[in-house]
Order: structure tokens, then C-alpha cells, then sequence
């Protein structure tokens, strides 16, 4: 697992931080497109600056992939619009929670069918299992102690 797990459970941290950030700006200003339009531009500078520091080559072979290769922003664009925009009313536990709930199944479903090109792991009953409790683990966090 090494350092991978470590910069995953970072993403993970950023993720509910992103959404309180942003849901927040979204209130202030009065439109969340418009903070989400915010934090694309400051994402796309910071991705800039990683790409410059990391070498532009791989533009070069951008054009010769498949156009569903390309979806990922509208993803993350409807994410990160969803969340602006429902997580002030909704509150940002619950909004992260049904991200979470989502991500289980979907992640479930890529690696049992080996979708855009991942490592195929089935969905065996054991792994369903552990499913079942990681999304009974984070509905626990979320719900438990409400009146």
C-alpha cells in the first residue's frame, strides 16, 4: 500500500474540505456556479503549474485518445456544482455522505467489470460484506447521536 494509501486518505481529507469551502463561498457571494467557477480556475493554475513542473509531453497525446476519456471534468464539474449548491441547505456531513455511499457502489461496479481500464477485482460476497459495512460505518458517523 505504501505511500498511495497516505495520499488517498489526504484526497479523502480534501474532499469534505472542499465542499465546507465552497458551499460557504457560494453563500456569501449568492451563486454557487459562480464559486464553482472560482475553484476550477484556481484547480486549473494549480494543475498548470504541475504540469509545468512535471513536463508538457503528454499533450502531445491527447488528441489520439477516446473522447469518453475526457468525461472525467464534466464528473467532477457536476460534482463540485452539486455540492456548492446543496451542501448550505443540506449540510456538508450529510451531502459528503451520500458522495461517500456513491463512491462504494461505483467503485464496486469499475473494479468488478474492469471498466475504462481497471484492474478487475469481483465483487465476491466477502468484499459485498465489507461494502455493506464501510457504508453502515459512515452512515453510523453521520446519523448517530441525532435526536
Amino acid at each position: 500500500m505504501g505511500y498511495q494509501a497516505i495520499v488517498m486518505v489526504l484526497a479523502g481529507v480534501g474532499i469534505p474540505v472542499l465542499a465546507a469551502l465552497n458551499a460557504r463561498l457560494g453563500a456569501n457571494i449568492g451563486s454557487p456556479a459562480a464559486a464553482a467557477l472560482v475553484l476550477f480556475v484556481v484547480a486549473f493554475c494549480a494543475t498548470g503549474v504541475a504540469v509545468l513542473a512535471t513536463g508538457t509531453g503528454a499533450f502531445t497525446r491527447m488528441a489520439g485518445q477516446p473522447g469518453h476519456l475526457f468525461l472525467g471534468g464534466l464528473f467532477v464539474a457536476f460534482y463540485v456544482l452539486s455540492v456548492t449548491y446543496v451542501a448550505p441547505s443540506f449540510g456538508v456531513g450529510n451531502a459528503v455522505f451520500f458522495v461517500l455511499i456513491g463512491q462504494l457502489i461505483s467503485a464496486a461496479v469499475i473494479d468488478h467489470f474492469g471498466l475504462f481500464g481497471a484492474r478487475v477485482t469481483e465483487v465476491s460476497p466477502m468484499r459485498l460484506a465489507g461494502i455493506v459495512v464501510m457504508g453502515l460505518g459512515v452512515a453510523l458517523t453521520q446519523f448517530a447521536g441525532r435526536g
